[in-house]
């Protein structure tokens, strides 16, 4: 398993956009050996930030992604904070919604952030990716 693999699964799960393609692509992963999910979130970019750290963890040990242990925790939260990083140029003091893409395959963890960006009538979109091994 090549972390580009198991980062293009954390992308395409972030980006889609019903619960039915999202399902759909977590089977077709499970298949390849590559564990996934994907998390909803939208609020203020810069008071969220802990929020969205937390949801990815949570969900990553509720879907059995990782294991119980602070290692594990670690590489979530610091993959999760390396991709909201890359978007904070365009996301500071706006508003965001969109969804946070996890995906496993061996040693590899990918989070992918795949954000709308808006303020009024301003929208913008941005991507962000983060990568661990465990």
């Amino acid at each position: 398993m090549e972390s580009r693999d198991v980062a293009q699964a954390a992308i395409n799960l972030a980006m889609s956009k019903t619960r039915e393609a999202e399902n759909d692509l977590k089977n077709k992963y499970l298949g390849m050996g590559i564990q996934s999910l994907a998390v909803d979130y939208g609020g203020e970019f810069l008071s969220s930030l802990q929020k969205v750290v937390e949801r990815a963890v949570v969900a990553s040990k509720r879907e059995k992604i990782i294991d119980e242990s602070s290692h594990s925790d670690g590489a979530v939260a610091g993959a999760t904070r390396e991709a909201l990083v890359q978007i904070m140029p365009k996301a500071l003091g706006l508003n965001v919604g969109g969804k946070v893409g996890i995906a496993r395959g061996g040693t590899h963890i990918a989070v992918a952030i795949f954000f709308g960006i808006g303020l009024l009538h301003r929208n913008d979109v941005a991507i962000g990716l983060g990568h661990r091994a465990i």
